[in-house]
């Protein structure tokens, strides 16, 4: 038996394991409860405490740094804290992110005082497992800790469940516990994958010929085989980044990915096509991945209608490898892991069609053909695309005084990281227009973040804290893009920013205090230009009432946040001319705009969308008002 030594603690064991699994941050709002645990994180000394304004936007700073480095942590205290935290915690239990959800709570006395007189104290609910039930909706594994014999074996076999499902957990530990006396760790927490056994090869090659033989009933015009891969969410969460530049080095293969995917791997890549997000997509990479392409191969990405971009489903001329399976056409074959599908497939790929068999150029084809729609100012190959996604933005100085779009943003913002820069940047997209606009940023290997499955508003601003320190990109400065009713969710935890002397950017995209997405969701007729003649004097006149906002000054809360030593920063732009001399600050070192946070409100009329949303508006416009 291992015997109890005075040095270890039940709140030391924990925040040994935490530190083995290289969390260097835990994220939270303290209460009387999480105190004792707190001491002694800070008296261990590997883990420095964040505190953040809202629990929400520690869970949405331990999701980031999740993301990044492959587990994160939030610690709250008992149901007010613990309700406040589940919403993040359910976001990353969706987007399959590893989160440690730590929930400190009354002491075992005040429990035995409720049963025996039924006596409640301070956050203390008459549902004793109330917190305990709420967080097994979203987690893949919830304890409550309130024997301290008993804490390590609870520990450790929550942690391993959370590295191995790369899914939350829950650890929920009386108060009264943390100081009390514990056995030393033992052994390391190792993530336990599912075994490749015998019984899985032959459900593995027939995957694999199945996926072969899909491509070759889908050839193209020229006879030759057309496949594009997808490449999605899992690539991410697996770290399977490096088998996918094998798989498409290998063979040639061009390849798109998933917003949820965006910059898995080094979009410089030539093999790279984009992001396809159905109607949504750019109209290069949407031609290419549905009509040049005969076949589309899905390599971890998930069929969600965020992915799918207005598309209802996935066809028959589709492979789907992902949650733990795979569908080839109408044939499904489970339990066949991506690890090892991919080394397996481009083996299969490469033994059919030699190496690089499946290189293609399909603007060099579309320009020699002239089969693939009208050419318009497409270039001839893809080298000439792909310098042009990155050369974009440049506009005349006539135009200085034009007015900022989403898409002009973009474009221009598309132009400064891959051009004007050298800083290393993490671009954190919210949802809505600030996603669909973002991306088409071309941006290297792990330079983009964003939650597209929960979809909750709000969530880049808290995330930039994770993303800015997590040891992977902590050398990275965060570049935010979040619309203005989303930011009004979150904007406390600029707090955190300047506090930590973050020197991230955030881009708060005002189009005249309004929830701009929702708008397009229900009644797209609103950005008709139709509609925009009728509301030229009356902004709010066809809108529905309650998709407008308060109007803020958004770039003023820098003033409110920044303290003696801990500048933070706001501006407002409206034109091209601002935007540029921006962008040109933002490369000069010594310009004390870069000394810590910087907010800017980004002035935009109200009627005014990505142009990728514009397949919305021409579907829908005429029959919604």
């Amino acid at each position: 038996m291992t015997a109890i030594t005075p040095e270890c603690t039940v709140a030391r064991y924990l925040a040994l394991r935490l530190a083995e699994l290289g969390i260097t941050h835990l994220f939270g709002v303290p209460g009387n409860h999480l105190g004792p645990f707190l001491t002694t994180l800070r008296a261990e000394g590997d883990i420095e405490w964040v505190g953040t304004p809202t629990e929400g936007g520690a869970g949405q700073a331990a999701d980031a740094y999740a993301r990044i480095h492959g587990i994160g942590a939030a610690a709250v205290t008992y149901s007010v804290g613990a309700f406040n935290l589940l919403g993040a915690c359910g976001g990353a239990y969706v987007e399959q992110v590893p989160l440690v959800a730590v929930n400190a709570s009354p002491p075992y006395e005040q429990w035995q005082n409720y049963r025996a007189l039924g006596m409640l104290t301070s956050h203390m609910s008459p549902r004793p497992e109330s917190n305990l039930d709420v967080y097994r909706q979203v987690t893949v594994d919830a304890q409550v800790i309130s024997n301290p014999g008993l804490a390590p074996g609870q520990i450790d076999a929550a942690l391993t469940t959370c590295l191995s499902a790369r899914r939350p957990v829950y650890l929920e530990v009386m108060e009264d516990l943390w100081d009390e006396p514990c056995p030393e760790p033992e052994g390391a927490i190792l993530r336990r994958e599912r075994p490749f056994s015998a019984r899985n090869r032959p459900m593995l090659d027939d995957a694999v010929n199945a996926t072969l033989t899909l491509i070759e009933e889908h050839p193209g015009p020229d006879g030759r085989p057309r496949p594009i891969v997808w490449a999605g969410e899992e690539i991410d969460r697996f770290r399977l980044g490096g088998q996918l530049t094998d798989l498409v080095e290998a063979t040639g293969v061009p390849f798109c990915t998933t917003v949820g995917a965006k910059a898995v791997v080094d979009e410089d890549l030539p093999q790279f096509h984009g992001v396809y997000n159905g109607h949504a997509s750019h109209p290069d990479v949407h031609r290419i991945f549905k009509d040049w392409a005969t076949c589309r191969i899905g390599l971890g990405a998930w069929s969600t209608s965020k992915n799918l971009g207005g598309e209802q489903c996935v066809g028959t001329d589709w492979v789907m490898a992902a949650n733990g399976g795979i569908s080839v056409g109408t044939s499904y074959f489970p339990d066949v892991q991506l690890e090892q599908l991919l080394p397996a497939l481009q083996d299969a790929l490469v033994k059919s069609y030699g190496s690089g068999g499946l290189d293609a150029d399909y603007y060099a084809e579309a320009h020699a053909h002239a089969h693939h729609g009208p050419l318009g100012d497409r270039p001839a190959d893809l080298t000439h695309h792909r310098a042009s996604l990155r050369t974009g933005g440049a506009h005349s100085r006539h135009a200085d005084r034009q007015r900022l779009t989403y898409d002009g943003v973009f474009d221009r913002i598309n132009h400064f990281l891959n051009h004007e820069t050298r800083q290393n940047w993490t671009v954190v997209s919210d949802a809505a227009f600030s996603l669909i606009g973002s991306m088409n940023l071309s941006l290297p290997a792990g330079g983009f973040l964003s939650q597209v499955s929960w979809l909750s508003i709000g969530w880049s601003v808290g995330a930039a804290t994770g993303a800015a320190l997590a040891p992977e990109r902590g050398h990275a400065r965060p570049m935010v893009f979040v619309g203005d009713g989303a930011f009004q969710e979150t904007c406390q935890e600029v707090s955190t920013h300047t506090r930590l002397g973050l020197r991230s950017v955030v881009f708060v995209m005002d189009n005249g205090h309004f929830y701009g997405i929702e708008q397009m969701l229900v009644h797209p007729s609103y950005y008709a230009e139709s509609a925009r003649t009728d509301t030229a004097t009356d902004p709010d006149g066809a809108a529905d009432f309650y998709n407008i906002l308060h109007p803020w000054h958004y770039d003023r809360l820098a003033t409110v946040f920044a303290g003696k030593d801990t500048p933070a920063n706001g501006i407002t732009i409206a034109h091209t001319s601002e935007l540029d001399d921006l962008l040109a600050r933002l490369t000069d070192p010594n310009d004390p705009l870069n000394a810590g946070p910087l907010l800017v409100r980004v002035r935009l009329h109200r009627h005014d969308y990505p142009r990728a949303m514009a397949y919305k508006v021409t579907s829908k416009g005429a029959g919604n008002g």
